[in-house]
């Protein structure tokens, strides 16, 4: 497995803390149940802080005051979650999601302190008696919108700007350059690192550079809507990340994956309600709901709408796998041998590069 690299650093911003809830000598055997939130990134990043967010919010319209949530933005992982993630646990929180991959272990030193607390982390795989993991299967949404920039793009080159080089985002890469590899064979991925979840500028800078070496399609794995605008400044195509982002680039936008948790969050908070919450791990895709595809821009083509369409068709049959073999990486070795597919295990793992991809 790849090295393990924290997942979305930010700062933690005491102003946030006037979101937790007041627990004291008042609270009542039938209080609300408590349901904190750990975000990485600012609410307002559009992308992946602001989807979890949603998901807090469809929890409250869902129990109304049968909860009481609430959540603090702009943590910076490492040590410095932990003392966020205990202020919560503090507070009277009965179930608390940490939403980011950096947040693993801080999660389950929190949760050795507070056994009576139940603790929910994505994307990561540590567990406990009182530590469960939940993920989503990005990357067949990333199937998807390679499809897409396969039959679109003139230049048979695609920018990708990149977070942090851990499995999730390395799989997304490669599902993104196999499929639009499939449409055109000689397609090439230029990848940057931008080393950060959230920074427009830094995004927009990326974007640039990306088009200017000859890239006629952006997508990304970070979480601001700079890098689309850049394209739209640009006159290229774009994908969104996380959430619908058309509105931030109407031209440039042909689609998004789009991350929701809320049906796993209600369902969670129900568990808990109700006493059947146990610990596990749980890995969603577009079958289950947690990725969806945007709506489609008018400029893609019928060609492209009708093969991207077959291939979301095709993963929640489960008659297609975007990592079918035979698969190579960039030195030429076989990874995954014809007609096999990757493993949960393998993708979890994923540390290599196909070929074709340029990082």
């Amino acid at each position: 497995m790849t090295s393990i690299i924290t997942r979305r650093r930010l700062t933690f911003g005491a102003a946030a803390a006037s979101t937790l809830p007041l627990v004291g000598r008042g609270a009542q055997a039938q209080a609300p149940l408590g349901v904190g939130f750990i975000y990485v990134g600012p609410i307002g990043d559009h992308g992946w802080s602001w989807t979890h967010d949603q998901g807090r919010l469809a929890v409250e319209k869902e129990f109304g005051g049968k909860v009481k949530t609430s959540f603090l933005e702009n943590v910076a992982e490492g040590p410095d979650a932990a003392r966020a993630i205990r202020q919560l646990a503090q507070a009277g929180n009965q179930l608390i999601f940490t939403t980011s991959f950096g947040f693993m272990n801080p999660t389950i030193q929190v949760a050795k302190q507070f056994p009576k607390a139940k603790f929910e982390h994505a994307t990561g795989y540590q567990r406990a008696e009182n530590v469960a993991t939940y993920n989503a299967r990005f990357y067949e949404g990333r199937a998807v919108i390679g499809t897409i920039a396969g039959h679109m793009s003139k230049s048979g080159q695609a920018g990708y700007i990149a977070s942090f080089p851990i499995p999730e985002v390395v799989m997304g890469i490669n599902a993104f350059h196999l499929a639009a590899k499939k449409v055109n064979p000689n397609f090439k991925t230029k990848v940057i690192w931008a080393s950060t979840w959230y920074d427009p500028a830094k995004e927009a800078d990326a974007a640039k550079a990306l088009i200017d070496q000859g890239a006629d399609m952006i997508t990304q794995h970070t979480d601001s809507a700079a890098a689309l605008q850049a394209a739209e400044q640009r006159g290229v195509f774009a994908f969104g990340q996380a959430s619908d982002m058309r509105a931030f680039a109407p031209k440039a936008h042909l689609s998004a994956i789009v991350d929701d948790w809320s049906g796993y969050y209600i369902k969670r908070v129900k568990e808990v309600m109700d006493g059947s919450w146990k610990s596990g791990d749980v890995w969603g895709g577009i079958k289950d709901g947690f990725v969806k595809i945007a709506p489609y821009n008018d400029a893609v083509t019928p060609a492209a709408r009708a093969a991207a369409d077959e291939v979301q068709k095709g993963i929640v049959a489960g008659t297609l796998h975007p990592f079918t073999g035979e698969l190579k990486d960039q030195k030429g070795e076989v990874r995954i041998k014809a007609g096999e597919k990757a493993s949960d295990e393998i993708l979890s793992k994923m540390d290599w590069y196909v070929d074709g991809v340029q990082a």
